[in-house]
């Protein structure tokens, strides 16, 4: 018996994948791009550390599948944070990748043909291309890290980082958060379980050793020095929101306990509003007034949001796709999200200052 017939028995090929260092070569970030980046993570940071009285928004696709459409959104967007700046700090929320409890499109990285192909590298450059182009617009952007290689391949043009529900609890993520150059927002547990956040929050602000990948493609042994912008995002659990004024208060308790910063982020979409988008603007008008009522440890909102209403699944015609409308979780329209942003900056203009007192 030879190695052969015991290792790599389920396997069907090993295709080459491009290295990081070769697909960045490929498409190298502009000067403008990176003043984007850094500028946007230097603001971030002062939220976070409450040097800025600012919310932040991470507002966009559910997954991004058309570059068009998505370029497309991200102008748009960008108007629309020129005009609140003074108010919120706009993020494009820009998912790539898509976790599946069983199947399921994987996302825009994983199959950016949609057609069963699973062209990796192909879905690698393009993301990186997308998130070039937005960049180049001024607008930062946030994305969920789900494969452990991909910050490598593209982690030089994101400004916010998301760790999903059902990967909080890796292991594996909360050492790849260590060492991610972008602050990093945990959620709960799909149950609801806030622990699971919080652990995740004090194991990524210490050091780690692990298993990674380089530039070059070769892996090599990941040593960080932790990342102390860790925060928690509540995403609701167990078909149940949990942003409510008592829920954000036991939030509040539990981080204090964990000797960690009061910094909150609430999801508006997910188990928040019942998975139906519709109700994401009452979402975004609670947190809105929470503030406005006092509340400190709020610090931004997630919104789900595309040009069109509702979601489409994928036909086997993609010419039939809806042109704006996600292909994942239901999105509000661009209307309903220009008019959630620009009443939440009238409501928090004249009050935000005070939470710096």
């Amino acid at each position: 018996m030879t190695t052969h017939d015991i290792e790599n028995v389920n396997v069907t090929a090993f295709d080459t994948m491009p290295t990081p260092e070769e697909i960045q070569a490929r498409l190298p970030i502009s000067d403008k791009a990176a003043k984007t980046v850094t500028h946007g993570r230097n603001l971030l940071r002062k939220i976070l550390d409450r040097k800025d009285p600012r919310l932040f928004v991470v507002v966009g696709p559910c997954s991004i599948h058309d570059p068009v459409a998505g370029l497309d959104y991200a102008r748009r967007l960008k108007k629309l944070s020129d005009e609140v700046g003074d108010t919120l700090q706009i993020i494009m929320r820009v998912y790539f990748e898509k976790p599946r409890t069983t199947v399921g499109w994987k996302g825009y990285i994983n199959d950016p043909f949609m057609d069963d192909s699973f062209r990796i590298d192909i879905g690698m450059e393009k993301a990186r291309d997308f998130l070039l182009q937005v960049a180049e617009i001024g607008l930062p952007t946030g994305t969920e890290a789900l494969d452990p290689n991909a910050p490598q391949y593209y982690g030089d043009l994101i400004t916010w980082t998301a760790i999903g529900a059902r990967t909080t609890e890796s292991q594996t993520h909360r050492e790849m958060s260590s060492g991610l150059s972008t602050p990093v927002g945990f959620k709960n547990g799909t149950s609801g379980d806030l622990s699971v956040a919080i652990n995740a929050i004090l194991s990524a602000s210490k050091p780690h050793s692990f298993l990674g990948l380089t530039e070059q493609g070769r892996v090599a042994i990941v040593r960080t020095k932790g990342n102390g912008f860790g925060h928690i995002v509540l995403r609701g659990g167990d078909g149940r929101p949990n942003y409510d004024t008592v829920s954000v208060a036991m939030v509040e308790q539990a981080l204090t306990k964990a000797k960690l910063p009061n910094n909150i982020v609430v999801d508006c979409s997910h188990a928040n509003s019942f998975k139906k988008p519709e109700l994401q603007p009452l979402v975004m008008a609670d947190i809105v007034n929470q503030v406005r009522l006092g509340n400190k440890s709020l610090v931004g909102v997630m919104i789900e949001s595309n040009i069109e209403a509702g979601n489409q699944s994928i036909p086997a015609d993609l010419s039939q796709l809806k042109y704006g409308c996600s292909v994942t979780d239901g999105c509000v329209d661009w209307a309903t999200t220009e008019k959630m942003i620009r009443d939440a900056a009238v409501l928090l203009r004249d009050v935000l200052p005070e939470r710096l007192s």
